[in-house]
């Protein structure tokens, strides 16, 4: 298989670290070599996370270099900006949940809010397919992450990793009421083309 290239980013506190096991594992259960790196550091500061994961037959390196990307995952707007313009390869896919932790420019009134708008635009001007995901009614923050790993797999974003190897990764990592609720977003907002757990 050639390499596919993920680049995950976000604040600290938003799931990054379990989405981005979430897909390795799902990449393993697929029997995909993969390899990934995750920076930690400033998770408990609200400060930046990004993870980093690649698959494929001729990985030797976890690292992705500037604009190699071909998906990148942002789990809040100014992410996204900054993720698809370090990251992301041109002709690239960009998925994102849309929401907005403002950075320290932001509140302090030297920089602007990123809007949808100007992020459409900008990854328009290079060939880039954005998804955006919403907030469809559930009420704990810390499952943007699980919403987003079902809108993965429902555009099927990420080849030869299908909903049967994310749940066993599911699984794999959550037990008894977390992985309940955990399924329950997953399967509101995955593919049906599969017997979904707990249904």
């Amino acid at each position: 298989m050639k390499s596919f290239n993920i680049y995950l980013c976000g604040v600290g506190g938003q799931g990054i670290g379990l989405l981005s096991e979430i897909l390795l594992r799902g990449a393993d259960h697929a029997g995909l070599q993969a390899k990934a790196v995750d920076t930690h550091g400033l998770a408990q500061r609200g400060g930046v996370v990004v993870s980093h994961l690649r698959f494929g037959e001729t990985v030797h390196s976890p690292m992705i270099s500037a604009r190699k990307a071909d998906l990148v995952v942002a789990m809040e707007r100014h992410e996204a900006m900054r993720g698809a313009d370090t990251a992301l390869r041109d002709n690239g896919c960009l998925i994102y949940f849309n929401t907005v932790l403002q950075p320290l420019g932001v509140r302090l009134g030297s920089d602007k809010e990123v809007s949808e708008t100007l992020l459409n635009k900008s990854c328009e001007v290079r060939g880039i397919t954005v998804h955006k995901v919403e907030n469809e009614g559930f009420l704990d923050p810390r499952m943007q992450n699980i919403a987003i790993l079902a809108n993965i797999d429902k555009n099927n974003l990420v080849p030869h990793v299908e909903k049967h190897h994310l749940i066993q990764a599911m699984e794999d990592l959550m037990k008894e009421s977390m992985l309940e609720k955990n399924m329950k977003i997953f399967n509101k907002n995955s593919s049906q083309q599969k017997a979904s757990y707990l249904q």
